[in-house]
């Protein structure tokens, strides 16, 4: 890739440059934000020591994040079927009643 379609993110304390294109780049420097405070969080707690393993502890937590939030889409939007299915079955209750009292 030329170097118009490359972006520079900082993520802790290291700078990587990465092909992207044009209009990706603001969806990868959100990215790059969201996982530099992430990983400073990690590194910030004491808990995890190394680069690399604060990388692997902040990948972990944005996976667990974005399955969760999966889940809770899915749970979500089992609901809404549901519910369109209870009013589906009383709009065709209603009418079913319509006709039949119109029938009379």
């Amino acid at each position: 890739m030329t170097q118009s379609n490359t972006v520079t993110v900082h993520i802790l304390d290291k700078d990587y440059c990465i092909a992207c294109p044009p209009d990706e780049r603001s969806n990868l420097e959100s990215a790059a934000r969201y996982l530099d405070g992430k990983m400073r969080e990690i590194r910030s707690s004491g808990k995890v020591i190394g680069a690399d393993r604060v990388a692997v502890m902040a990948a972990l937590n944005i996976s667990h994040e974005l399955l969760h939030k999966q889940q809770h889409l899915e749970q979500q939007t089992s609901a809404s079927r549901e519910q369109v299915r209870d009013l589906l079955g009383r709009v065709d209750h209603a009418l079913s009643d319509d006709v039949d009292g119109q029938g009379a």
